[in-house]
């Protein structure tokens, strides 16, 4: 019988999975208070539609990550403050996100989400805390598929330089 092989919730944490979690939860709320605002910038419906399934995400990963971290005797960090409700139309136009720059920022946040999940999956010795990256990784994976068909839709997305297929020429 080896040291760790009982029920992953009664083993300890190593330092790697405790700072993994508990920069991850920090991180999500930051960018859940990014989404409320992101929430009230954005003009499109379709647009706020996804931030919500992003909020969605956000509050999950929060709870459950929070959970993780005191069921284990670690404080994890304070939640902001949620912001005030604001109109779009409140906002001066020079100091509005426009909707394909929210777009853009949700795609880069899904990115850099994507690989945190995956350097804690593949850190842990912890079989509860990798299902559970895993599990948060699918799901991010799958938001960031729709704001990739919606920046497609919408004609905001922005491809970087495209390799155009050209006959080789002898010289």
């Amino acid at each position: 019988m080896g040291i760790l092989d009982g029920n992953p919730k009664d083993e300890p944490m190593h330092y790697g999975e405790i700072s993994g979690l508990w920069q991850y939860s920090t991180a999500a709320k930051a960018m859940f208070s990014s989404l409320q605002a992101y929430r009230y910038h954005a003009g499109d419906k379709d647009l706020k539609r996804v931030i919500d399934d992003f909020i969605d995400l956000a509050y999950r990963e929060i709870k459950d990550c929070d959970k993780l971290l005191k069921d284990n005797g670690i404080l994890p960090s304070p939640a902001l403050p949620d912001r005030p409700t604001a109109k779009m139309e409140d906002i001066p136009v020079g100091a509005r996100f426009s909707d394909p720059e929210i777009a853009a920022m949700l795609s880069a946040n899904v990115a850099v989400g994507l690989v945190h999940c995956s350097q804690i999956m593949g850190m842990s010795i912890r079989e509860d805390i990798a299902a559970f990256f895993l599990k948060t990784h699918t799901l991010k994976a799958n938001l960031g598929l729709s704001i990739l068909r919606l920046t497609k839709e919408k004609g905001w997305l922005i491809p970087p330089p495209l390799q155009v297929k050209r006959e080789l020429v002898n010289a």
